[in-house]
């Protein structure tokens, strides 16, 4: 290996190489600076000399270890500028090894290198994942706590919440709302509703609903706050399907508020309360649908049927509802649910068609009860029959009770009634449901086909 070729870069470059100190024009050993570039300084040795022409100072900035620096010469190091005699030499630059020569790149060179890089890109991946990770629990927290789940529940508070007028009147009726099991007259047992009229355990039902106890049978009944009282009849009328049972032992009862049905309107807001199926405490709504509705109820096995001036309601009403109050918005009883309508077959249950008795007639008559254990119901002293009924409506007279309250008006058998007061008459059961709308005693007027006519009502026992 040549001088020049030892000394290479690493020694200022080739123009550097072959100059000597004896060569100088003034013979001080100093070496001139290099044509061309008169106002640069020598630079430093061991530093590669960049040349305008071939070299572009890469590899000294960004590859260091590409860089051979010159071995280092015995025999010129004293005629060195910038060192001293006896001096020793530079160290050999990072990656040169004892001969000088540039040895290959090595993994640790490159660790060395790159490792800042490596680690920067680690660190910026870990921020990405966490930012992400960040993100994506943002988003799921975020549709969680808006949704319906991640909302707390109210406060459970009902006694500050305003009731409506449907719970006002449950919570203010449901006390005075007894469940009638009654056993007897049969295989199994009927069940049905009955209203508190008195704190010592008066109770008004439907007589249908313990007309099975009347042959020795037993009655139960139970209570809101979970009481069982043993009941007995004080009274029936089957002409009204109205009865009257007192609980035996009780005491303390809240008894029912009774209204006044005449002050009812047709679409008027209603609710029904009973045990429907069992079911005690059961509240349904509705409204009232019709006023004075005829309705005849049993006869079913070859028993009488009995004729109800109605009120009629679609509040749902089933078996077991029967005898308990039908009651407005203030809470009053204005009505016993006692039948529903059903459409035949072996469908049952409410279709929304309910019938109630007005409370006024079931108030005359359990007072009636109350006191002589029967009851009485006004009578016109007629029969009445479908032969030669008109087609426009009226109810057509069969027979007439000899000195009866009819006979003694002037009725005879053919007329045809159209009126009682102010009712209209369509046929024989709205004839029948309209006196018994009236008490005994009380004296009305009818509307004949050909004549008006006043009649003092007969009351005869239920």
């Amino acid at each position: 290996m040549t001088d020049d070729e030892r000394s290479g870069h690493g020694a200022g470059g080739r123009h550097a190489a072959g100059r000597t100190p004896a060569e100088t024009a003034d013979g001080s050993g100093a070496l001139p600076p290099l044509e061309g570039d008169p106002a640069q300084a020598t630079p430093p040795r061991g530093l590669p000399v960049p040349d305008p022409v071939t070299d572009t100072g890469r590899h000294a900035l960004i590859e260091p270890d590409d860089a051979a620096p010159p071995l280092p010469d015995p025999a010129g190091e004293a005629e060195r500028p910038g060192l001293a005699p006896g001096a020793p030499a530079p160290a050999p630059a990072d990656g040169a090894d004892d001969e000088g020569e540039a040895p290959a790149r090595t993994w640790s060179g490159r660790l060395r290198r790159y490792a800042p890089l490596a680690a920067a890109a680690v660190v910026l991946a870990l921020l990405a994942g966490l930012a992400g990770g960040w993100i994506g629990w943002t988003l799921a927290g975020r549709s969680v706590s808006d949704g319906a789940l991640g909302r707390p529940l109210p406060q459970a508070d009902p006694a500050s919440s305003q009731l409506t007028p449907v719970e006002a009147v449950a919570e203010k009726v449901l006390p005075s709302v007894v469940l009638l099991k009654v056993e007897g007259g049969g295989p199994g047992e009927d069940e049905g509703s009955g209203i508190v009229l008195s704190a010592d355990g008066l109770v008004l039902t439907n007589d249908h609903v313990v007309s099975a106890a009347a042959a020795g049978g037993t009655i139960t009944a139970l209570l809101q706050d979970g009481r069982a009282f043993p009941a007995r009849i004080v009274g029936r009328d089957t002409g009204s399907d109205l009865a009257l049972v007192r609980l035996d032992g009780a005491g303390g009862l809240t008894a029912a508020e009774l209204g006044n049905s005449d002050s009812l309107r047709v679409g008027q807001q209603v609710v029904a309360i009973g045990a429907p199926l069992g079911l005690d405490g059961t509240v349904t709504t509705g409204i009232v649908s019709a006023l004075d509705r005829a309705v005849s109820v049993g006869g079913d096995q070859g028993g009488q049927a009995t004729v109800l001036n109605a009120v009629q309601h679609d509040a749902p009403i089933n078996p077991g509802n029967s005898g308990g109050p039908l009651v407005d918005l203030q809470g009053r009883v204005v009505g016993v649910n006692s039948a529903i309508a059903s459409t035949g077959g072996n469908q049952g249950g409410s279709i929304g068609v309910g019938f109630s008795i007005p409370v006024n007639q079931a108030r005359r008559v359990a007072d009636e009860l109350n006191r002589t254990g029967r009851a009485t119901r006004a009578v016109l002293g007629v029969t009445v029959t479908a032969v030669g009924q008109p087609a426009n409506g009226g109810a057509v007279v069969g027979q007439v009770t000899p000195g009866g309250p009819a006979a003694l008006a002037g009725l005879h058998p053919g007329d045809v009634v159209l009126r009682v007061g102010d009712r209209p008459i369509a046929d024989g059961d709205e004839l029948v449901a309209a006196i018994r709308d009236h008490q005994p005693g009380e004296q009305v007027g009818l509307a004949l086909t050909d004549r008006q006519v006043t009649v003092t009502l007969a009351g005869e026992p239920s």
